[in-house]
């Protein structure tokens, strides 16, 4: 039977896992084209408005930042799960209370 740390690491392995496929999804909204062809009803060719491509742009940009935020989150997981493992606690190291929670 696993115990209820081994499982809370599991969980939180597959959590770090799926967040790393969210980040994918993220890049690949950030890397989509903001202008394709547009064609209006009657199947002309419509240039896109000022507020739509403005729109557009805010979007990659909180997909990328949302991408980053992840990836933080992920790196101080795993570092968590390491000194854990490792039998350290977050005190056992030489720096203070604020340079442990500054990020």
């Amino acid at each position: 039977m696993m115990k209820k740390i081994d499982k809370i690491t599991a969980m939180k392995m597959r959590i770090i896992e799926s967040g790393y496929k969210a980040v994918d999804h993220l890049i690949e909204v950030a890397e989509e084209k903001i202008i394709q062809k547009h064609f209006d009803s009657e199947g002309e060719l419509a240039e896109l408005s000022a507020d739509k491509l403005k729109n557009a742009a805010a979007t990659k940009k909180i997909a990328i930042f949302d991408a980053f935020d992840i990836l933080a989150r992920i790196e101080a997981e795993r570092e968590a799960i390491e000194q854990f493992e490792k039998g350290e606690s977050e005190t056992d190291s030489k720096k203070g209370f604020a340079e442990r929670h500054s990020k």
